[in-house]
């Protein structure tokens, strides 16, 4: 029989995963209706699925099942310091122990940030909030497409505009959300003596 900590990661992931499959479904409709802000606020939401997942798998299992009673019962999360007081865990905590998240990802995960909450890239019709990213930021972006999903559209570049990577999105999320699949199974495996799940075609570990 399961342990109540079992039962919990039970509903966390299909948390998890219900919100993955929302996202798929929503990320065509917003795409076949020119939704942007709406396709890349997907991606960014998709994203911190990921961070959380890589969060605990990086945590001692005590720790973990705390977390996860904790999300299932709709608290926030506090982890211990070392002086022993509660502290509140925040996105910027996660995405920095995410050492998988790095170069393209987290610019991505940033730049959506702008479109979860109201700001000027919401503005996108007149204003490009591609364009408005630093160089460095623009080109990792672009470099990342390219590599990874060259074929699916035109090549982009740092004088790109937002419309030009926006055509992206559906096949990011598709990628995001494979790997997702991969985490999620990985933390089902380490967190009991169940068989792993075996990961969708395509899918790679650590990989977005």
């Amino acid at each position: 029989m399961d342990t109540a900590s079992d039962q919990d990661l039970d509903v966390f992931c299909r948390q998890i995963r219900e919100r993955s499959r929302e996202h798929q479904e929503v990320m065509s409709v917003a795409a076949q209706c020119g939704w942007r802000s709406t396709a890349v606020g997907i991606l960014r939401q998709e994203l911190d699925s990921m961070i959380r997942v890589i969060y605990l798998l990086a945590q001692p299992i005590s720790v973990r099942a705390q977390l996860v009673a904790s999300s299932v019962s709709g608290e926030r999360w506090r982890i211990a310091t070392a002086n022993g007081k509660l502290k509140i865990v925040s996105d910027r905590d996660m995405v920095d122990h995410a050492e998988s998240l790095h170069g393209w990802a987290r610019n991505v995960y940033d730049f959506g940030c702008r479109f979860i909450h109201l700001s000027n890239a919401h503005d996108h019709q007149a204003r490009d909030p591609f364009r408005a990213l630093p160089v460095e930021d623009r080109r990792v972006i672009a470099n990342h497409l390219n590599k990874y999903h060259g074929g699916r559209g035109e090549p982009v570049s740092i004088d790109s505009t937002f419309d030009d990577v926006i055509t992206y999105a559906p096949h990011v999320l598709k990628k995001i959300s494979s790997n997702l699949e991969v985490e999620v199974a990985r933390l089902q495996a380490s967190h009991s003596n169940r068989p792993r799940p075996v990961a969708p075609p395509g899918a790679t570990e650590r990989t977005v």
